[in-house]
């Protein structure tokens, strides 16, 4: 069973079950997954100028498509209601983005692969980040949009009652915001 986390004089140290942490580094997988296919949109043809293969930016021509996967719109949201002006920073800045998320969550399942958890504050804060990426995806997947399907979600904490793909999903949802909670906590704390 997992102990959340606590701020201490070694660290921010928590503990998660075996099962718990394969489920966690598999979810880390998939959200790494999901960046990973939007990145393929960004790679350059090979008859593109040297400069912006060097670069590895795009040239204004060459537009990128908006995301079609609702739950990656989640992870890399416009910048403006502005078409053109949210078109132009995701053209500069998108394939930046999802290598730092990548890396975020790679990192993250390093991190698992031990029973206990110590981290020091900017370790901590990685990782919470990488976990928001997690609740994000789970988030659109469970059409969660306002408190009200938020308490929905909350009430799911009976594992054997659970009756369908999407109440189990609530039920990792809330296991993944109940670690990032404590974690968030512990970060608080350690910052007193």
């Amino acid at each position: 069973m997992a102990r959340a986390f606590k701020s201490g004089a070694r660290g921010i140290t928590g503990s998660l079950h075996a099962s718990e942490r394969k489920l966690l580094r598999e979810l880390f997988g998939d959200v790494i997954t999901v960046l990973e296919e939007r990145a393929a949109v960004h790679e350059l043809p090979e008859d593109i100028d040297p400069l912006y293969a060097l670069t590895g930016m795009r040239p204004k021509s060459a537009d990128l498509p908006e995301p079609s996967d609702a739950a990656v719109k989640r992870l890399l949201p416009d910048a403006s209601e502005d078409k053109a002006v949210a078109a132009e920073f995701r053209r500069l800045t998108e394939a930046d983005l999802i290598a730092e998320k990548t890396s975020l969550l790679r990192e993250a399942q390093l991190l698992l692969e031990t029973e206990k958890l110590v981290l020091q504050v900017p370790a901590a804060q990685r990782f919470a980040r990488a976990l928001n990426d997690v609740r994000l995806v789970l988030a659109e997947r469970l059409d969660i949009r306002d408190e009200a399907d938020s308490e929905r979600i909350a009430q799911l904490v009976d594992a054997a009652a659970v009756q369908s793909p999407q109440e189990y999903l609530g039920l990792v949802y809330n296991l993944v915001s109940w670690v990032q909670d404590t974690l968030m906590q512990a970060l608080m704390n350690a910052e007193r």
